[in-house]
């Protein structure tokens, strides 16, 4: 063990460059994380059936459970990440999720499928565990494009995945989803054992175990809240209890945060305006494109024949010339985004031109969504500047944080990137919900609940100004970024170490 600061030992040139091996790391990398884009598409498009099979009405659990699991656990995990291996830590997120998968396809109750997702939300701490990945054992030359592709290549498999998703279903039933996630997961996580190093840097502490769970159950109350809450109502006193509750011990968690030594995350690391401002800039990011990919296949799906001023009437599957400009100009995002930071350009303006693009796009369709040909090029316009948003990201946090601090703070971030996403939709629908429900009798609806032209107008624009206020976050990041120093330096808590595997 060699006590430092820098990453890694120097390298020749020849370790500078791609090589086969390091592309099928990314690969592989990328296929899992397309595993986690997908899922939530598959089982949404499952859920009809598996409702019908174990006649409930607790869907949103099925959904819910995933997303709660993956944002609880996501500090603990990051923490872990940095003291013991990036890599182990992915390796055990992805068994753990197979695992659940596998409790899902044989699930004899729906209690058990629940259980079986819940624990399938591991894959959720893929993401940033992936790119922190990427940044140790990664010739740094590749880093920005690498992490850059990983981040925004998450967009390609919504293309096929109706497709995929309505073959499996209609030919092998619903549990052939989770089958299909127990084999690909498997399949993966070896592929990434195979061709991707471990990281060499360790972080020498402790593990912060009560302020895990302050967090983690302070992180799980508001999510609950703001899952059922538009279900329970928001007065209710089961949604006031969970979210006061929630927002109580996150409060805990803070002043324990102050008091314990080594603490789950270092409160003045995520007080630096950078790392702050990253995250929440993130949260804005990944909110907006939450909200767009519910709104867009609900307008574009309505029937024309209500006569509402929207819609076309398209399938599941129909709605993939839709979905293929998105998936497709977030990876063309993506590779601007690691082209110019790998050639010294700087994330910050990048991050916030994404946005920017976002925002046009929500504008776009909040304005004109009556024609399909111009919807398709509104789309394209929002995943381009989507994936540039995504592609920054871990590029920021790259210039902020050092490597024995990458998988902490990226967790934090994470958690940000979960709770936008939740909180976003639920105010659009929200204000739809309260002013903007279309006067169409429940007989010709089936109880389905259309909204007025004026209700996804309103309902867009709430994104765009979502995206408006992600690019001013990014705009206020400072215009070079000085990488915090790692824990230590000066006596206050051990020093991270590299050790030689």
């Amino acid at each position: 063990m060699v006590n430092g600061s820098h990453t890694r030992p120097p390298e020749d040139a020849s370790a500078q460059r791609w090589t086969p091996r390091l592309v099928f790391s990314l690969a592989s990398i990328v296929l899992l994380l397309e595993m986690l884009a997908v899922s939530y598409m598959m089982l949404s498009m499952a859920l009809p059936a598996i409702s019908a099979h174990y006649q409930t009405t607790q869907g949103a659990w099925l959904l819910t459970s995933f997303l709660l699991v993956g944002a609880v656990t996501a500090p603990l995990i990051g923490k872990l990440a940095d003291m013991y291996g990036k890599r182990r830590l992915l390796i055990a997120c992805v068994a753990v999720a197979a695992a659940g998968s596998l409790v899902s396809a044989v699930a004899g109750s729906y209690a058990v499928l629940i259980a079986g997702r819940a624990l399938s939300g591991l894959l959720v701490p893929c993401l940033f565990l992936s790119y922190s990945l990427i940044r140790d054992v990664f010739p740094p030359k590749t880093i920005a494009l690498a992490v850059s592709i990983a981040t925004s290549g998450m967009g390609l498999i919504a293309i096929p995945a109706p497709f995929l998703t309505g073959w499996l279903i209609d030919n092998h039933g619903f549990r052939s989803i989770f089958w299909f996630f127990v084999i690909g997961l498997v399949v993966l996580g070896a592929l990434i054992l195979l061709t991707t190093d471990e990281s060499p840097v360790r972080l020498r502490s402790s593990v912060d175990l009560i302020g895990a769970v302050l967090l983690g159950a302070g992180i799980a109350g508001v999510l609950v809240a703001v899952s059922f809450g538009p279900t329970w109502g928001w007065t209710s006193g089961s949604t006031l209890a969970y979210l006061l509750g929630g927002v109580v011990l996150i409060v805990a968690w803070l002043v324990s945060a102050r008091m314990v030594r080594e603490p789950l995350i270092d409160l003045d690391v995520l007080g630096r305006r950078p790392v702050l401002l990253t995250a929440v800039g993130a949260g804005f990011c990944y909110g907006s494109s939450g909200l767009f990919t519910i709104l867009l296949p609900m307008l574009a799906m309505t029937p024309a024949v209500l006569g509402l001023g929207y819609g076309f009437g398209v399938s599941a599957e129909g709605f993939a010339i839709f979905q293929a400009p998105i998936g497709g100009m977030v990876v063309v995002g993506g590779v601007i985004v690691g082209m110019l930071v790998g050639r010294g350009g700087r994330p910050r303006p990048l991050m916030a031109i994404g946005m920017l693009g976002m925002a046009a796009g929500f504008v776009c369709v909040a304005l004109s969504h009556d024609s399909k040909a111009l919807l398709v090029v509104f789309a394209g316009l929002f995943g381009t500047g989507m994936g540039m948003a995504y592609a920054s990201i871990p590029n920021l946090l790259i210039e902020a944080v050092p490597p024995q601090l990458q998988a902490s703070t990226a967790s934090i971030v994470g958690v940000f990137q979960s709770v936008f996403p939740a909180v976003l939709p639920v105010v659009a629908f929200t204000v739809m919900n309260n002013s903007y429900i279309a006067p169409i009798p429940p007989e010709m609806t089936q109880g389905v609940v259309f909204y007025t032209d004026e209700g996804f107008q309103v309902a867009f624009l709430i994104g765009a100004v979502a995206a408006v206020l992600g690019a001013i976050v990014a705009f206020a990041l400072p215009r070079r970024i000085e990488q915090v120093a790692v824990p230590g330096v000066d006596g206050t808590a051990p020093a991270p170490v590299l050790v030689a595997d």
